[in-house]
């Protein structure tokens, strides 16, 4: 028998790939490939390796940023594209693709400040925003003093680093500055490319990472998982009630709560500054996206790995905070696929 293989390219050596080995005997398993998202790379990925050694069915992933993604999946080149960045239903409709989340997770301000570790400095939607529009240039700015009185903040430039592709990860950053900040919403706004005024750009969650671990006085905003992974100095916020709240699995499921994806057409929602005294404030989703026209074939191989996930990849993706969907969002997600792809 010949091997199956779901839309197997090559789309880039500079793309971060997982792959994994397989003995002969594996050698018929089918091959799903998928890109787009680096905030959901670190779920994927640990999901990815549990399935190929319980399936024997190999998944390659390329973190390329959600905006790759979506142009991969338009283009037909993978077999699901993933987006923090949802598509409006609309868009969906126009291009015959569908969309359905993933997990809950949410991302956070990072920082490299000599002798300020994790958790200490406390920030503000506004304030970041200023630091992002080139407003406020110093650590020592009286903006940030004032919420941060004790801490002993450097007279010491801010290097601001931001995502240099296009991302989901930007998208969920600039949608919640645009809530907060009205300057911000209508200079820049919110999309998974904006026009930053000033800093670095970074390639993925790992570049964004990789820059503020290097770079002293810098500021930057990634997934969640990659703190966790990397030990990276985070910031605590204030949310929408007014509460100084720290990133965690916790905060991100208690601002889900406010939303119903069952009731959200093509499962369009934004979980940014949402109400609450335990919602974090820049919470967010993955959704994964697939094209109508594709081969029923490379579809069920898609939805049978993601549905896999949802009921058996919990206990990975909480040890990563990601947090699991409501079983009626995944019991919705089945009926919308039978509705959309027959499967």
């Amino acid at each position: 028998m010949q091997p199956r293989r779901v839309f197997l390219k090559t789309l880039g050596a500079a793309a971060v790939a997982l792959s994994f080995g397989f003995t002969a005997a594996q050698a018929s398993a089918a091959t799903i490939t998928g890109a787009g998202s680096s905030w959901v790379f670190p779920l994927v990925s640990k999901w990815a390796q549990v399935y190929a050694q319980k399936t024997g069915t190999q998944v390659n992933y390329q973190s390329i940023g959600s905006g790759g993604g979506i142009q991969q999946i338009k283009a037909g080149t993978v077999a699901f594209g993933a987006s923090d960045m949802p598509l409006k239903p609309e868009e969906l409709k126009a291009s015959g693709l569908i969309q359905f989340p993933t997990a809950i997770a949410g991302e956070d301000i990072i920082y490299n400040l000599p002798g300020i570790g994790p958790g200490q400095l406390i920030l503000t939607g506004p304030v970041v925003a200023k630091i992002y529009m080139g407003e406020i240039t110093k650590w020592n700015d009286p903006a940030i003093i004032a919420l941060n009185k004790g801490l002993k903040l450097p007279d010491m430039a801010i290097n601001v680093v931001h995502r240099s592709d296009g991302s989901g990860t930007t998208f969920t950053f600039a949608d919640y500055l645009s809530k907060v900040s009205p300057e911000w919403k209508e200079k820049i706004g919110a999309d998974t490319s904006v026009k930053w005024p000033t800093g670095v750009g970074g390639k993925g969650n790992e570049g964004v990472a990789s820059f503020v671990k290097q770079l002293r006085g810098s500021i930057g905003y990634v997934e969640y998982a990659y703190i966790l992974e990397n030990k990276l100095s985070y910031a605590r916020m204030y949310n929408k009630a007014g509460k100084l709240v720290s990133p965690s699995l916790e905060g991100f499921q208690a601002a889900a709560a406010n939303v119903d994806f069952t009731k959200a057409q093509d499962f369009y929602v934004i979980l940014t500054d949402q109400p609450g005294a335990e919602s974090w404030p820049i919470s967010g989703c993955t959704w994964q996206i697939l094209r109508k026209s594709a081969p029923k074939e490379a579809n069920e191989e898609v939805t049978k790995f993601f549905d896999w996930g949802f009921k058996y990849g919990q206990d990975q993706a909480k040890a990563i905070a990601f947090g699991p969907l409501p079983k009626s969002t995944v019991s919705t997600i089945e009926a919308y696929w039978k509705s959309e792809l027959g499967i």
